[in-house]
């Protein structure tokens, strides 16, 4: 019998593979009366980015980046570029899974040079003039996952990038707050991804907030 520790690596590497054929990444024509919408996230984003395609057909152009957005690291370095292929008219974002993971007993962004980073990649956004829509990072369950990531790190991120947003008249679409009371019916065991149901979830929600956003614009 395979350890549990082994099952949750080889869902991971599946995962992984799994993102490379991904029809999140399919190119998307748009149609020019609609608006652009523009997902940036990591692979929680990539899971919903389907289902939000499917609920906003014939409302909006739902673009996402080209890769998983990894840490606010990443975002600094790759922002202008993804930032790159047109006018947004909404911009959906998230960082905080890949800066609060633990790499070598450290996390890998440390939750100071999170918001700095933050500040840094929110300024780069507000310079679209798209209409924002911050998305809260997801909870972390409990038990042992690899790689390490603690339940309570995701409510201290998730506590300094509301203040970065409010302080900048971010909206925020909740999605730690909405996630959390469906965890055992939504998520997969012991691991941050979802099941599909999990996934269609998210995206009704982000779908939600993202209509909203379209409204004011």
């Amino acid at each position: 019998m395979l350890h549990p520790v082994m099952i949750r690596t080889l869902i991971v590497l599946l995962m992984l593979l799994q993102e490379k054929n991904d029809p999140a990444f399919a190119p998307v024509t748009d149609d020019p009366k609609l608006p652009r919408v523009l997902l940036i996230g990591d692979s929680i984003s990539i899971g919903y980015t389907v289902p939000v395609r499917k609920l906003l057909e014939g409302k909006a152009n739902v673009h996402r980046i080209w890769e998983n957005g990894g840490p606010t690291s990443n975002g600094i370095e790759k922002l202008d570029a993804w930032l790159a292929k047109g006018k947004w008219d909404v911009v959906h974002f998230n960082w905080g899974l890949h800066d609060l993971k633990y790499v070598k007993d450290k996390q890998q962004v440390p939750i100071e040079d999170y918001e700095k980073n933050l500040r840094e990649l929110v300024k780069k956004l507000k310079g679209t003039g798209a209409a924002l829509v911050w998305c809260s990072t997801t909870p972390v369950p409990e038990g042992d996952q690899r790689p390490v990531r603690k339940s309570e790190d995701a409510p201290k991120y998730n506590a300094v990038a509301k203040k970065v947003m409010e302080e900048n008249d971010i909206a925020i679409n909740d999605l730690y707050a909405f996630a959390l009371p469906k965890l055992k019916e939504i998520q997969l065991p012991s691991n941050v991804h979802y099941t599909p149901k999990g996934y269609q979830a998210l995206g009704e929600e982000v779908a939600r907030n993202l209509q909203a956003a379209l409204q004011k614009k």
